[in-house]
């Protein structure tokens, strides 16, 4: 079985956790964005990007995306009534319109109250993903999820804009800190009775 990129379940679990909030940090360059059905948010970290995809069938089912700023990149799948452990090693066989990925390791994960995989795959899938109608995946003879990927070419352009910015950002080097502010939000305030009295 082919090993999992050793950072791709933390990096997951980052972007899960981005998907939660759908917000990004307040700082950032990025804002989160809708692209038809799909949702392009920087990664809390800041260290990449995801797009992400609700389905109405299999209920409750999600589909990430995440590409990080060194152009690794992420696949997870989540459902409310999947039953595999966190950190499960599985094989799956994966199937776009545009390309196959058989025999392929995936890492169970658990996040927002679902359960689900994560596997990373070689730099060309974003583009296949964006090329392709859907993405099917089984295990073995049973089917896991097959999902439209309508509109990932533009969600992806999108995608890959997001990362593009965060890796301006981490160019930029670490942020510097605000420094508080001189002017008090209640001057009046008891805390500052002593200081007032001049000496």
């Amino acid at each position: 079985m082919r090993n999992i990129v050793p950072g791709a379940c933390r990096l997951a679990m980052a972007l899960v956790a981005g998907v939660a909030a759908m917000t990004p940090l307040s700082a950032a360059p990025y804002q989160a964005k809708r692209v038809g059905d799909w949702a392009v948010a920087a990664s809390a970290d800041e260290s990449g990007c995801f797009l992400s995809r609700d389905y109405d069938e299999p209920e409750g089912t999600t589909l990430l995306l995440g590409l990080d700023i060194a152009g690794t990149n992420h696949l997870s799948v989540l459902n409310p009534d999947w039953s595999i452990k966190p950190k499960a090693q599985v094989v799956l066989d994966f199937r776009l319109s545009k390309g196959a990925y058989p025999q392929h390791a995936a890492i169970g994960i658990a996040a927002m109250g679902k359960r689900g995989f994560v596997t990373d795959f070689e730099p060309g899938f974003p583009a296949h993903f964006a090329a392709s109608a859907f993405l099917h995946v089984r295990r073995g003879a049973v089917p896991v999820a097959e999902l439209s990927l309508a509109g990932s070419g533009a969600a992806v352009a999108e995608l890959r804009a997001c990362v593009a910015a965060q890796r301006r950002l981490a160019a930029a080097g670490p942020r510097q800190q605000t420094d508080a502010p001189r002017v008090p939000k209640d001057p009046f305030a008891a805390e500052f009775d002593q200081r007032s009295r001049k000496p």
